[in-house]
């Protein structure tokens, strides 16, 4: 069992495919290239035995001729498939943070420090149905591509592995490698849709900018976890038939005194799902942010004064992505 586990351990070093993360720039030396003809090339390889046998047989110097010819131009496009992906200089970027169910967007960068063109090299991720792009890089130059992952959850997301391959010049012959990069995406909860009114409380402030006070009735709107019962637009609820499907509403309130705006983890309905509180603070994160409302922010351990601006939503936002990750 010990000699399976080594003899299995030294084969994914030979080829490469360790899941440990390789930070800055990495270089694609000869081992960790590897070529292997493609059905073409397989195609083409039985042609050469076949048309050798024949001239053989037959003895047609012309037959054989052609043959060593052909063969000739096998090598030389083997070694310029080769040549084509090694020796190249790769690096990773930074990823931009999304909200889940959003694609990530990674950046990779192509570096060719060699006197020669590379053609037609093909990046994509591990996965079988991963879309592939193909890149050209100039001699002493460099190129980027993004290559998008889907996100599903919140947290950190790795780039997967990434795979770059060629066919060139005559698609005979596959050079492939992979490569891991040390990159992560940060994800944020996904807002909710249609979350209860901003929490306003502290002491009122009568500025006129409330968006969200208590003495005008504006209007009714579908029913939300977490609403007070007082606010249940009780007149309406009678004229409905909850049990055949009819949903319950909630009065909707405008104007009068705007006040502070705390969002507060440990305020929200404990019967609530985790990762539905994280989804309306997010909402609300948001919201406030659009606005230009000063709020303040407590989740677990993070505190944070109310305030506005990019710096203040992104702290709100991570926290959020990060609670108890």
């Amino acid at each position: 069992m010990n000699l399976f586990t080594n003899l299995q351990t030294r084969f994914r070093k030979m080829v490469f495919l360790e899941n440990k993360p390789e930070t800055g720039e990495v270089f694609l030396n000869q081992r960790r290239v590897f070529t292997l003809p493609s059905k073409p090339g397989w195609m083409f390889l039985l042609l050469l035995i076949t048309l050798f046998i024949a001239a053989t047989n037959y003895n047609l110097s012309l037959g054989l001729a052609l043959t060593f010819v052909l063969m000739s131009c096998a090598w030389v496009s083997v070694f310029l498939g080769f040549r084509n992906l090694a020796h190249l200089h790769l690096l990773a970027g930074t990823a931009q943070p999304v909200f889940a169910g959003e694609d990530a967007q990674f950046t990779l960068h192509l570096i060719n420090r060699r006197k020669y063109a590379r053609y037609a090299i093909w990046l994509s991720f591990s996965s079988k149905d991963a879309a592939q792009h193909a890149v050209d890089i100039a001699a002493f130059s460099r190129t980027s591509i993004q290559l998008s992952c889907s996100s599903e959850t919140r947290g950190y997301l790795p780039i997967p592995r990434v795979r770059l391959q060629t066919w060139f010049p005559l698609g005979l012959l596959r050079a492939w490698s992979t490569w891991l990069p040390d990159v992560q995406a940060l994800v944020y909860p996904r807002p909710e849709l249609n979350a209860p009114p901003l929490p306003y409380q502290g002491s009122e402030k009568n500025d006129g900018q409330g968006h969200a006070g208590s003495e005008d009735f504006s209007g009714v709107r579908a029913y939300q976890t977490g609403d007070a019962l007082k606010h249940l637009a009780w007149k309406h609820i009678a004229k409905v038939d909850v049990a055949a499907g009819g949903q319950l509403v909630t009065k909707q309130f405008s104007g009068g005194s705007a006040s502070d705006i705390m969002l507060d983890f440990a305020s929200l309905p404990k019967n609530m799902d985790v990762e539905l509180k994280l989804a309306r603070m997010t909402s609300w994160v948001l919201e406030a942010d659009a606005n230009a409302q000063p709020y303040g922010f407590r989740l677990g351990n993070n505190h944070y004064a109310p305030a506005t601006g990019q710096a203040h939503r992104l702290d709100c936002l991570r926290s959020l992505a990060l609670y108890e990750a």
